[in-house]
């Protein structure tokens, strides 16, 4: 678990940043909806609540110290193809459907995570980081699909390419990343 959590601490591309990032001259209803998610990514102004220090609050729990050097490809380049998708104008489609597809399967991730945890008896406040995704990111997916997905296609169909081949995009990188996890902890 510990080698689990550094690779996905290491790999952590900071879905706070991301969406900061692709709300750059988005319409109205998207643009707030990415505000909204923002915000709650940032703990609503409270520290305690900013989800990024609460991944690193389990890191530091568990005495773990990912660096980029331990960290296996897949995972650095899954990091890297959400900040490259974010960081350019030209793929801002793309990359609401690859942020799009981190809130729709990141419940159930989360939940088995956290789950995981718990058995191996990291405390509540510790492991707090996973408790929350795996119970807020179903509102938030559904309110992604109804209010950034829908309407930046009803405003033009010709985005709704880019939207999939993005959310498709992040989809290989997750798979790619839990096939070398389950290959390095010897699963099948």
């Amino acid at each position: 678990m510990c080698w689990f959590v550094e690779q996905e601490a290491a790999g952590e591309a900071g879905f706070e940043d991301l969406t900061a990032l692709v709300q750059v001259r988005m319409p109205t209803r998207p643009k707030l909806e990415l505000a909204r998610n923002y915000w709650d990514e940032m703990g609503h102004g409270r520290k305690a609540g900013m989800h990024g220090p609460m991944l690193a609050h389990l890191v530091h729990a568990l005495g773990l110290r990912p660096r980029p050097e331990d960290t296996v490809w897949q995972s650095l380049a899954l990091a890297n193809a959400m900040a490259g998708l974010a960081c350019h104008r030209h793929m801002a489609f793309h990359a609401v459907g690859a942020l799009g597809v981190i809130e729709l399967t990141a419940p159930g991730r989360a939940a088995m995570v956290a789950a995981g945890l718990k058995r191996l008896g990291v405390q509540p406040d510790d492991r707090h980081y996973f408790d929350l995704h795996a119970v807020l990111d179903v509102r938030h997916s559904a309110a992604w699909n109804a209010e950034v997905i829908v309407p930046l296609i009803e405003e033009d169909p010709r985005r709704a390419p880019a939207i999939a081949e993005g959310a498709l995009m992040r989809l290989e990188c997750g798979a790619a990343c839990f096939r070398r996890y389950r290959d390095h902890l010897g699963l099948k």
